[in-house]
C-alpha cells in the first residue's frame, strides 16, 4: 500500500511543477467567469450571484488518479464590500482533497463556488476549512433563474459548479480542504497578508485584478441594502 501511495504522490508532482503565477491565474479566473456567465441559459443563476457574499474561482482544478485519487488546484476569492457596491481585492486559495478507490486517469475542471451567507464567509476567510464538514455545500442550480433550487440548495452556505470539457453543471463537492495561500498573496501584495485582512481591511487590489473585479461588478449589479 505504501508503494501505491508513493506512486500516486509521484504522479501528482507534475501538477505542482506546472503551477502558474498568481497574476496569470487572475486572468484565467476572469476568463472562466466570462465564459460561464456568457453561456445562454446554462450559467449561474443571476440572482444567486447578485446575492452571494463571496465567490471562489479555481481554474483548472486537477484530478490525478491511479488507485489513489486526489485533487489539487489554486484559485482566487473575492467578497462583497460592506457597502455592497463592489467587490474586495482578491485573495488566493488552494484546494486539496483525496479519495481511495480503483481510479485510472485524470481530468481538469474549472470550479466556481458562491458563498451565500456571513457564516460561510467567515469560514472561507479562516486559514483553512473542510467543504461539507465545517461548511455545508450543495451543487448549484444551472440556468439564468434559480427556480430549480432544492431545499438543500436554499439552505446551503456554499453552492458549487464545475465545468469540464464544455459541460457546466452543479457539483456536490465535499471533503476537500480549502485554505488560503500566503505565498501567492505575497506575490500579489508584496507581503504574506491573510485573506481576511484583504477582504475586511480594504486592501487595494493589484492592477492584475482589474479585469476580474470589473466582470464581477458587471454580472452582479444589485446593491446590498
Amino acid at each position: 500500500m505504501k508503494l501505491i501511495i508513493v506512486a500516486a504522490l509521484a504522479l501528482s508532482v507534475p501538477l505542482l511543477a506546472k503551477d502558474k503565477k498568481p497574476t496569470m491565474r487572475l486572468d484565467e479566473a476572469a476568463m472562466v467567469l466570462t465564459e460561464v456567465m456568457g453561456a445562454a441559459d446554462k450559467g449561474i443563476p443571476q440572482d444567486m450571484l447578485e446575492n452571494a457574499h463571496c465567490i471562489v474561482i479555481v481554474p483548472n482544478l486537477k484530478t490525478a488518479a491511479f488507485l489513489v485519487g486526489g485533487k489539487y488546484g489554486k484559485g482566487v476569492l473575492s467578497c462583497r464590500n460592506k457597502s455592497g457596491k463592489g467587490w474586495s481585492a482578491p485573495g488566493t486559495v488552494r484546494i486539496e482533497g483525496g479519495s481511495v478507490g480503483f481510479q485510472i486517469g485524470g481530468s481538469s475542471t474549472d470550479l466556481i463556488m458562491l458563498i451565500m451567507n456571513e457564516r460561510g464567509m467567515d469560514k472561507l476567510l479562516s486559514s483553512k476549512f473542510t467543504l461539507g464538514g465545517e461548511g455545508s455545500v450543495a451543487a448549484g442550480p444551472v440556468g439564468r433563474t434559480a427556480t430549480a433550487q432544492t431545499d438543500a440548495q436554499m439552505k446551503a452556505e456554499i453552492l458549487s459548479w464545475s465545468r469540464s470539457q464544455g459541460l457546466f453543471a452543479g457539483l456536490a463537492l465535499e471533503g476537500a480542504t480549502l485554505r488560503q495561500d500566503l505565498d501567492d498573496n505575497a506575490t500579489l501584495y508584496g507581503r504574506k497578508v491573510e485573506n481576511r485582512e484583504i477582504v475586511t481591511k480594504g486592501v487595494a487590489a493589484p492592477k492584475s485584478a482589474a479585469k476580474l473585479l470589473a466582470l464581477l461588478n458587471k454580472y452582479s449589479w444589485k446593491e446590498r441594502k
